[in-house]
This record gives structure tokens, sequence and C-alpha cells, in this order.
């Protein structure tokens, strides 16, 4: 019953990114092990959309490790436990909170015991900017604590990176990259703090090769200049070869080409979802007080609010007029979205 409901739910949200983002580039699932304990490792920019986009695009149900905050409603804590996110706490949750992680980092260790794969975000905190932060020490606990009670598990550490074309904007396009497996065995040294910062590097160094990485000491100069280059972010590699040859090497990208049609099938769709839209634009977009979470709240309101609103129009028009003109606008708002999001 519970496989049935992440099939579900994991199919529904890969159909409501369809329709969300432009293009979404999946690179090297190969690399992610079919019956072997997995810790994903990914760089954080996009709130939750982040942790979505790795569920969805992925051969296996996962767990994810996710800030305590979101859980402080019992229904909405009910839900995400039943999605597999299991809530970590941090300092700004409260001192007395931090020991709560104990029970959930041993609880990673017995998943892998069993050949589960787990999520973290190791930057511990999320950041539109394009560049991979330092990392905690959260995930090399669960790592040291994992081989302490279950010294032969074969955990594999995977390194992911995310990269958005615009991370604020709709519609958005998306490139997810699954670096090569790396053995956590590996790294298990008699010195603990030398584990650890071996640890942290190489996972750093990895995931920034698989993201657009931009020093912090240049981080406005470089992007202004990677923007005036017109780069395609979906290409990390490419971007940080510029970066890093400081701009001697470049791809020439073509600016894509406006569309004088676009702008009119926007009003279009925003038309035929004139209440979603409203809501979105003028009860829930102003409240939203990180930028990071823009995304976020805007994906939750096109699975949730347009489908609802969609049914009433329909059920409104086959009870004033027929079936065959509410499917005519079942099929207009469908092809319309497509042309908006897609072109």
């Amino acid at each position: 019953m519970k496989n049935i409901w992440l099939y579900s739910v994991r199919s529904y949200l890969k159909l409501g990114m369809f329709f969300y983002f432009k293009r979404i580039d999946i690179h090297s699932i190969e690399n992610v092990p079919k019956n072997k304990p997995v810790l994903f490792l990914a760089n954080h920019q996009n709130a939750l959309l982040d942790a979505l986009i790795i569920a969805v695009y992925n051969k296996r149900f996962l767990y994810f490790l996710t800030r305590a905050g979101v859980f402080k409603s019992s229904i909405v804590g009910k839900v995400l436990k039943s999605l597999q996110m299991l809530p970590v706490y941090r300092i700004r949750d409260g001192w007395n909170n931090l020991s709560n992680n104990g029970a959930i980092f041993n609880t990673c260790a017995k998943l892998f015991s069993k050949n589960e794969t787990v999520v973290i975000f190791p930057e511990g905190n999320h950041n539109l900017k394009r560049t991979v932060r330092p990392l905690s020490k959260g995930f090399t606990r669960i790592i040291f604590e994992t081989f302490e009670k279950y010294p032969e598990t074969d955990l594999q550490l995977i390194p992911v990176g995310l990269n958005f074309k615009n991370a604020e904007k709709f519609p958005d396009s998306v490139a997810l990259f699954y670096g090569k497996p790396l053995q956590a065995k590996d790294f298990i040294l008699e010195n603990k703090n030398e584990s650890v910062l071996k640890l942290r590097e190489k996972v750093h160094e990895e995931i920034s090769k698989l993201t657009t990485h931009i020093p912090s000491e240049s981080y406005e100069e470089t992007l202004k200049r990677l923007n005036d280059l017109n780069v395609d972010f979906l290409k990390p590699n490419s971007v940080n070869k510029t970066i890093s040859s400081n701009f001697k090497f470049h791809e020439n990208f073509k600016k894509s080409s406006f569309s004088v049609l676009k702008p009119f099938f926007k009003t279009l769709l925003i038309l035929l979802l004139i209440v979603p839209y409203v809501i979105w634009k003028l009860l829930v977009k102003p409240k939203i007080k990180e930028v990071e979470f823009i995304s976020t709240f805007r994906f939750a309101i096109s699975i949730t609010l347009v489908p609802v609103w969609v049914l009433i129009m329909m059920f409104v028009l086959v009870s004033s007029f027929s079936l065959a003109i509410a499917s005519t606008y079942l099929v207009l708002v469908l092809c319309i979205a497509l042309i908006t999001v897609k072109t």
C-alpha cells in the first residue's frame, strides 16, 4: 500500500513538472546503484523543489532529511512523513531540540543497513547563489554512526548537482546531474577529525563539478560576466571551465529568439486560470519572505489550485452547456499551457 501511494505521488508530481518546466535534463542516472545503500549529497538552491526533483527523477524511493520547521502543522507533518521525509533540527529550532537529531541519525543508519537510500543537503540551508557553500558536519556523523552500528554496510555516497536556468522565473529549466559513487568506507580513518575533513573536502569538490561553482570572493563580477556571455547554466562543466580559465574559454550561445506570440499565449493562459493566478499573485506570493521559496509555492499552486479550478470550470460548463464544450475548454487549457511553457 505504501509503494502504491509513493508511486502515485511520484507520477502526479512528474506530470506537474512536465507542465511546469520548459526542460528537464537528467544526466548519469545509471550511476545510482539498484541494490545498495546510498546517501545522496546535493547542492541546495531551490527550497523544497530540489527534493521533489531528485525524488521524481530517480530509480528508487528515497528518504529525505528535511528541516524540522516545515513539520509544525500536524497535517503537513503527516503528509511529509508519508512521503518519507524525516525532520532534522538546527540551532535556530532551539538547543533542546538538537538532541532529537540523534534518533533521526540512528534511523538513517538502520535504513542503510536495509539497503535503503537517504538524501541530504549538506550545505545546511538553501540559497539561489550559483556556488557550493561550505558543508556542515551532519552528513559525516550519519556516515560514522552507520559504520559504528553496521560495520559491514556497503554505503555509497553519490554527489548530486542541481542546475536551474533561472529559479525565480516561470517557466524555468533544470538539469540534474548524478555523480559517480564514492565508497564511504574509504573515508573512515583512525583519526576521526581527519576523516571528517577529508569527507567534506571530497564531497564539496565532487558537487562543485556537477553545478556552477562561482568563487565567493568574486561572485558578483563573475556572475555578471557569465550572464553577459549568455552561458548555459544547464551545462555546469562548460560554465566552470569558463570560470577556471578566467574567461579565455567559453562556448558561444545564441540568445533565445523572442516570439511575439508568447506574451499573447501567456495572457490567454492567465485568463483561463484567472482565479488560481489571482490567488498566487495577490495572496500567496506577497507573503513569501525567502526568494528561494518562490518556485516551490508557485509549483504547489500549479499542482493543487490549478487542477481544482479546471475541474470546477468543466463542471460549470457541463452543467450550463455540454460535455463537448467542457472538453474543449480542457483541451484548450492544456494546449495553451504547453505552448506557454515549452516554447
